[in-house]
This record gives C-alpha cells, structure tokens and sequence, in this order.
C-alpha cells in the first residue's frame, strides 16, 4: 500500500508543480502583454506608445477617446462642463498642460495634447506624449488616429463607415423634402456679435454640408467656407440667413436679440424653420457629438 502511496505523491506534486509555473506563466505574459509597445507617427516625431494605454490624459481629444471607450485619467476642462460627456467623465480628473504635479499624480501611461500647447517636452518625460493640430486631419480621420493610437482601429473605421452611410441617407431623405436648392445656415450668438461657419467648424457644419451636402447661402459660401467662420453683426443677420437656420445658443447666454425686428423679420424665422442646438452640446465633432447631432437633424427635417 506504501509503495503504491508515494509514486501517487510524487505525481500529485509534480501536477501542481507544473500548474504553479503555468500560473507564473500567464501572469507573466500578462504582464509583458500590458507594457508591450509600438511606434505612433505624431506630429512631434515617433513616438513608442503602449499597445493598450490604462491611463490616458487627454489634454485634446478626449471625446474622441471616450467613444472608443478608452481609460481616461484626465481630461481638459472644456470637454468636462460639455453636457454630452459630463456623466461618462465621472471621476476623471480636469487638468491643463500647466498642471505638471497633478498630471504626475495622475500616472499617466500616455498623454495626447494639442500642438499649440506649452510644455510639450516636460509632458513627454512624463509619459508617452502625442499631439495633434486642430483642424489638420477632417473629423472622419481624427477618429481613425485616434483608433491607431488607442490600438482600436477596426473599430474606428467600422464607425466611420457606417456613420457616412447613415449621415449620406439622411441628407437624401431632407433633400427631397426642403428641395435640392434649399440652403442652410449655422449661426452662433456671441456677447456682442454673432458667428456663421463654413463646412469644419463643428456645430454640425461637417455633417449637413458634407455628409449630406446640403447647400449653404452665396454670403456664407463667400466669407466663410474658408476661413470656417466669419463674424457678423446683428444687423447682417438677413444677409447671412438661408431658407434654414442651425441656430446655436447657450441656454444661460443673452438671447434678447431673439425678440427683435430684425431677427423676427428673418423669412426662415417667419417659417418656423430654425432649429436650436446647445452651443455647449455642439463644439466637437467626436462621435458622440456626431451621434447626437445626427439624430437631432433627422428629427428636426423630417419629423416637423
């Protein structure tokens, strides 16, 4: 009985010997996996970034990032009071790129900052620093950078393409019912002026006049289709109006100038064919805001 006992022992032990180092093993790998990494081509040069960051700062981008459901640790300030993102932004840290100590604390695995920005070099001692110039990439391809980086390509150009089909049918549908030759403005109110944009200026511009191609006003197309916005003054509002207005408006902004002659007066008000945005709501072009404004567009053209 004792001699059949220990060879049944020693086998014993050596199953869990074996077991044990297959557990190292894999933690091992686990490890390794976690801290692997690849070169991203920035704008600030190579860049070795990990393949799956756990704590990104996002000083630029980040809507970008949370619709790729990637790991925010910090987020820049304007992107926090956004409505769209506030209850996905629980618990991240606001900071700026002044804020060296708190980004420190914060143990960032990679950072993405905007160009413009100071300290660029003293982020990047800090971790893996990528940046972007606003403007350079139109906003379908912003997502797809951002996919390489976070390593979640696939999943950013699957967004985009079925994004541009959906935005391309809508833009069918509201043709065929304002008519080919209607045209559309966006319009912001400022403190004491007030903003047309062309075509990449956020606000939904990207969406109704290049994803539907829809039509903007001659004035518009003249003065800000270029430069992507142009400044005008209440009294240039009729100028700059088209059969249809994207009115942008802060809720807790001075909206007087609503209940004036000259905005009255506007045929498009008369129509009833203004429809208001959140400018808060409004400011990105990330997926989430696209979503959003998207759904608004199908709602207010086709359902009134």
């Amino acid at each position: 009985m004792k001699k059949l006992f220990i060879p049944f022992l020693l086998l014993f032990v050596l199953i869990l010997s074996a077991c044990g180092n297959d557990e190292k093993s894999n933690t091992k790998n686990s490890s390794e996996n976690e801290k692997e990494t690849f070169t991203y081509q920035s704008e600030n040069g190579s860049v070795q970034v990990p393949k799956n960051p756990k704590r990104i700062i996002a000083l630029t981008n980040g809507p970008n990032v949370l619709a790729l459901k990637g790991n925010l640790v910090g987020i820049d300030e304007w992107s926090s009071t956004n409505p769209l993102f506030k209850e996905k932004l629980k618990g991240v840290t606001v900071v700026s790129e002044d804020d060296l100590e708190k980004i420190i604390e914060l143990d960032p695995d990679l950072i993405i900052a905007g160009s413009q920005m100071k300290n660029i070099n003293k982020l990047n001692e800090i971790a893996p620093t990528v940046v972007y110039t606003w403007g350079k990439l139109d906003y379908l391809t912003q997502q797809e950078e951002i996919g390489k980086l976070l390593n979640k390509e696939k999943e950013a150009k699957e967004w985009v393409n079925d994004f541009k089909k959906r935005a391309k049918s809508a833009g069918e549908a509201i043709r065929a019912k304002i008519g080919e030759d209607a045209t559309i403005s966006v319009i912001e109110n400022g403190t004491k002026e007030f903003y047309v944009f062309g075509n990449n200026y956020a606000r939904g511009t990207e969406i109704l006049y290049q994803a539907m191609e829809l039509n903007m006003p001659q004035k518009v197309k003249d003065t800000a289709l270029k430069s992507g916005i142009h400044t005008i003054s209440t009294e240039l509002l009729p100028e700059f109006a088209g059969d249809y207005i994207i009115l942008s408006t802060t809720p807790d902004g001075d909206n007087s100038f609503l209940e004036t002659g000259t905005w009255k007066n506007i045929p498009a008000v008369q129509n009833n064919h203004v429809f208001e945005i959140n400018t808060k709501a409004s400011t990105y072009s990330d997926p989430i805001t696209l979503e959003y404004l998207l759904k608004f567009f199908e709602d207010s053209f086709l359902k009134n």
